[in-house]
C-alpha cells in the first residue's frame, strides 16, 4: 500500500495554488490521473519521485518512509522507475547501453536482456536511440525505467506524442509489462479511451486536489442519460449533408461516422470531447462535460 499525504504551494497560471493531496493506493494497482492542465499532476508524480520536495506531508511504501518531516529518500533510494513526456533518452548512447547506464549492479545484466526482449528490442540493441522511431523511443524509455526492477511506475503522458496505431500497439506493452512485473503504475493521461482501457482506478484533480476517485465506469459512464451503449470520443469533422450532419468521431483506434440532426450539431464544436449514445440504432451525439 502506497499511503501519500502531501501539501505543496504553487504558481500556476490561475495564480497561487495549495495542491494538498490525500491518496491511498493498494498494491499492484494500475491508476490513471486525469484534468486540466496545471491541476498538479505532473508536480504529484515528481513528488512522489523526490524530484521535487513538498512542503509538508508523507509518503509511505508498505513499511519504508519515503519523506516525512524528518526524512527524505532521494530519488536513486525510492524503489520507482520514471517515464517522462520526452523520453530523456542518452542520445550518445545506443539502445542496451541506455539501459545498462541505470544499472545497479554493472555484473547482472540479465534483467537488461528480459527487459529488451519483453519489449521487442533485443534486434536494435546496437542501435543508436537518435536512430529510433517515436515508438522505440518509448519502449527503450519505459525498459530503462524498469531496469531497477521499481515497486513504483510513474509514466507522465507515455503515449501523448504517437499517433494512433502505435499509441494502442504501446497500450497493450504497458498491459503486459505492468502484469509480469506486478508493478505499481500511476500514470498520467488526457485520453479517456486510454484510461478506460488500461485502469482499475481513475482520480480526476483540479487547482490542485483530488476531486473525483473511483473505477473507470463510475468516472466516465454517464448515468444522466439513457442507453444500452455510451462512448467517448473526439469529434473531428462535422459537416453538413443535406438537413442532416455528418460527425466524424475518433474513439481510441476507431474512426465512427455518425448522422446527427441540426440542433445537435448546434452545440458542438470539432475538438469536442463527445458522448455517443445509443438504445438501438438511433445514436445521439452530445458534447461529454468531464
Amino acid at each position: 500500500m502506497f499511503e501519500i499525504q502531501l501539501s505543496k504551494k504553487l504558481h500556476s497560471a490561475q495564480g497561487d495554488m495549495l495542491l494538498d493531496i490525500d491518496l491511498k493506493i493498494p498494491e499492484k494497482q494500475f491508476v490513471s490521473i486525469y484534468g486540466k492542465s496545471g491541476a498538479g499532476k505532473t508536480t504529484l508524480l515528481k513528488m512522489l519521485a523526490g524530484i521535487v520536495q513538498p512542503d509538508k506531508g508523507s509518503i509511505v511504501s508498505g513499511q519504508e518512509i519515503w519523506f516525512n518531516h524528518n526524512t527524505n529518500l532521494s530519488p536513486q533510494k525510492r524503489k520507482i522507475g520514471f517515464v517522462f513526456q520526452d523520453y530523456a533518452l542518452f542520445p550518445n548512447m545506443n539502445v542496451r547501453e541506455n539501459l545498462e547506464f541505470v544499472l545497479t549492479d554493472k555484473k547482472n545484466k540479465n534483467i537488461v536482456d528480459e527487459l529488451l526482449e519483453i519489449t521487442s528490442l533485443t534486434g536494435l540493441a546496437q542501435t543508436s536511440v537518435t536512430q529510433l522511431s517515436g515508438g522505440q523511443q518509448q519502449r527503450v524509455a519505459l525498459a530503462r525505467a524498469l531496469v531497477k526492477q521499481p515497486e513504483l511506475l510513474l509514466l507522465d503522458e507515455p503515449l501523448s506524442s504517437l499517433d494512433h496505431e502505435m499509441r494502442w500497439k504501446l497500450q497493450d506493452e504497458l498491459i503486459k509489462i505492468h502484469k509480469h512485473f506486478q508493478l505499481t503504475t500511476i500514470m498520467i493521461s488526457h485520453d479517456t479511451s486510454e484510461i478506460y482501457r488500461l485502469s482499475d482506478t481513475v482520480i480526476k484533480m483540479d487547482f490542485g486536489k483530488i476531486i473525483q476517485q473511483g473505477s473507470p465506469d463510475e468516472l466516465f459512464h454517464n448515468n444522466k442519460v439513457s442507453g444500452k451503449v455510451q462512448i467517448t470520443g473526439q469529434l473531428i469533422s462535422l459537416s453538413k449533408n443535406d438537413v442532416v450532419y455528418i460527425a466524424k468521431i475518433l474513439s481510441g483506434n476507431n474512426l465512427m461516422n455518425v448522422i446527427i440532426t441540426a440542433e445537435e450539431a448546434e452545440k458542438l464544436s470539432v475538438g469536442d470531447t463527445v458522448l455517443i449514445v445509443s438504445k438501438a440504432f438511433n445514436p445521439t451525439v452530445m458534447k461529454y462535460n468531464s
